[in-house]
């Protein structure tokens, strides 16, 4: 009995769409998003949307609030723990929505090119408070293919005994490559820590330095 209804499914009740049907629903499916995109948008409904983007360091989580860019993610840390952790903190209303982040995708495209130096999209700074912030804020002030140590950033941002405290706002920077915590190494030479892994760091100052020198 069970091995004559299986053949009958397999048979005939099997609506798996293959080749021009299946591309069909998929255009279909692509284009009821993009009006679901658009129409939240328009309505203001999102507290946060989101995308990702292939990069030489692998592919980055981008999401932003009305306010601008919020997170930058690498995917080591994993997008879906990241948008668990943003849901609870920002709202649940989330929906992958390109459109808002296409300026920092082109800004993006354009800084891997070698073609930018300074980013210019406005960022939603919410996610830190306090001292950490202050570092955070600190860090585009750093000069494109320039560093500087942790020791130095405590020092040029008031509070010279801070090393360590600076150390951990770089390691939880919500907005790596954009705010440029890659830029702050140890006051030996070594790289230290990053949120996107060592390899990433390095491929980021090693790009920056390569521009630089032209």
């Amino acid at each position: 009995m069970n091995t004559t209804n299986a053949a009958h499914t397999s048979a005939g009740f099997d609506f798996s769409p293959r080749g021009p049907e299946s591309a069909e629903l998929a255009g279909a499916v692509a284009r009821l998003h993009a009006r679901l995109e658009q129409q939240a948008l328009d309505a203001r409904l999102l507290d946060l949307a989101y995308t990702t983007v292939d990069t030489p360091v692998g592919s980055l989580l981008l999401a932003a609030t009305e306010t601008g860019l919020l997170r930058v993610a690498y995917d080591i840390e994993g997008h879906d723990s990241v948008l668990d952790t943003l849901a609870a903190r920002v709202g649940a209303r989330i929906l992958r929505a390109p459109k808002r982040l296409d300026a920092v995708a082109f800004e993006l495209d354009e800084y891997f090119a070698g073609t930018r130096r300074v980013f210019d999209v406005p960022l939603d700074l919410s996610l830190s408070s306090g001292f950490r912030q202050l570092v955070q804020r600190h860090l585009p002030g750093i000069a494109y293919g320039s560093t500087e140590t942790y020791k130095e950033v405590a020092l040029l941002v008031g509070n010279p005994r801070a090393v360590r405290a600076v150390g951990s706002a770089c390691a939880t920077n919500p907005l790596p490559v954009v705010v440029p915590c890659h830029r702050v190494l140890r006051s030996d030479g070594g790289l230290g820590g990053y949120i996107g892994g060592l390899a990433a760091k390095t491929a980021l100052l090693e790009l920056e330095g390569r521009v630089a020198r032209g």
